[in-house]
């Protein structure tokens, strides 16, 4: 049966009068795929009610923070605890504090934290952090590595390897984009270049050890240990943006899957259990460059919120108590199995509660796609006409064949053999 979405429409209509493309972040506004965005009315556990009745087991989960699902009664109760006290405070309180100590007793490389209200105010700040330590201006990324809206990461490569960025958004100014060199993911070549052609100016190589933000990007432990090694060499700083990985693909993220050690580590989504917070953290040295206790300025008036520390704090005791990373990694190298097709051009990559769906041949000789140009051609087209076919039947996948599928534990057994059900026939047109 087609669904309903008059509603949907109707304050898609509304909202384009107020707001840039009718949303307030990008890809929520369905322009990778076409068609009407979703207007959710409700959430519970693993599923989404629109604003015309319509539901959807959903594999967005807000982008990765909701490891228990939607409302999950013990952060639920924390939030109406924390609400009953008032919400916004504008002082030290000790909210934050006991969910710092819980970070920093339980992640060796954050000897101290900061809390902020996103991750790309956690990326910007710690970038400010790196500069500072080394006396240095110039930053390495990755191609294919998103770190959030920050000004200087908002680039792609130049014209070859390792040379100066050009902007990638309206708005950034070229002496901005100056500072930022981007070599491409899973050659360390191109990092010793970028060392090589920059000597002693370049603060820290900032990478997402997973790279979840342009397809599911699997690196080798090889590259990664690789690039800290050169890195190190040459005087800068690992900094290891794990906004999307941290709490999510284990308790310690992808350094702790890894065991390399960052400088400089940022952190979101989880650690707010669906709140808005970001945090960066470092060694002491590091860290105590930020003011009060530095010279390293970065201040918000909402930042530690304590309806946010609250559910943070009762989101990661919870993974603590429950561990539930070994069923929800099963529950995704099941999908990966049950729906990779490569005689049909359907792959599915997967690592710990991750997963992406590839559609098209892989470029890579592998067969794994671990960088931006080993991805199909034909990713965007083909996958917005399954997400339209799997939407019409309750599954609501992110709305962008660059993006990645997330578990919680609320996805019981029956709503995975509902997905990989209609999944199957959706991956077939």
């Amino acid at each position: 049966m087609k669904q309903t979405t008059t509603q949907s429409e109707a304050l898609l209509t509304r909202s384009l009068r107020v707001a840039p493309g009718g949303v307030h972040s990008p890809v929520r506004g369905f322009r990778g795929v076409g068609g009407t965005p979703r207007f959710i009315r409700e959430a519970q556990g693993a599923e989404l009610t629109d604003v015309d009745g319509n539901r959807y087991l959903d594999f967005c989960m807000s982008w990765g923070p909701l490891l228990f699902g939607h409302q999950d009664p013990e952060v639920a109760e924390a939030v109406k605890f924390a609400l009953s006290r008032g919400w916004s405070y504008g002082t030290a309180e000790p909210y934050s504090l006991e969910l710092a100590e819980l970070i920093t007793s339980s992640i060796p490389w954050a000897e101290k934290v900061r809390f902020v209200n996103s991750g790309t105010e956690a990326v910007m700040s710690a970038l400010r952090v790196a500069r500072a330590a080394t006396g240095r201006n110039l930053i390495v990324k990755f191609d294919g590595c998103y770190h959030g809206h920050v000004d200087s990461m908002l680039v792609r490569a130049g014209s070859g390897l390792a040379e100066m960025a050009s902007p990638d958004s309206a708005g950034v100014s070229p002496s901005t984009a100056a500072e930022t060199i981007v070599v491409p993911l899973n050659d360390l070549a191109a990092l010793e270049e970028a060392f090589a052609k920059h000597p002693r100016q370049i603060a820290a190589v900032i990478i997402e050890p997973l790279p979840a933000n342009n397809g599911l990007l699997l690196q080798t432990q090889e590259f990664l240990e690789g690039l800290a090694k050169i890195t190190r060499k040459h005087g800068a700083l690992v900094f290891f943006d794990e906004v999307i990985s941290g709490f999510r693909v284990g308790f310690g993220g992808m350094a702790e899957r890894t065991g390399i050690r960052p400088d400089l580590v940022t952190y979101g989504k989880v650690i707010g259990g669906g709140f808005p917070v970001g945090a960066y953290c470092g060694t002491k040295d590091l860290m105590d460059l930020v003011a009060p206790a530095g010279p390293v300025y970065q201040a918000g008036t909402l930042s530690a919120n304590p309806v946010a520390m609250a559910a943070g704090l009762a989101m990661l005791k919870k993974l603590k108590r429950e561990n539930p990373y070994a069923k929800l990694e099963k529950s995704a190298a099941r999908i990966a199995s049950a729906l990779s097709r490569p005689e049909s051009g359907v792959h599915v990559q997967a690592l710990s509660s991750l997963f992406w769906i590839v559609l098209g041949q892989i470029k890579s000789r592998d067969g794994v796609v671990r960088a931006i140009t080993d991805i199909p051609a034909t990713q965007k087209e083909r996958f917005a006409k399954g997400f339209h076919h799997a939407l019409e039947r309750g599954i609501y996948l992110a709305p962008s064949g660059f993006e990645v599928g997330f578990l919680s534990t609320a996805h019981s057994e029956a709503m995975l053999e509902q997905f990989l059900s209609v999944m199957k026939e959706s991956l077939a047109i």
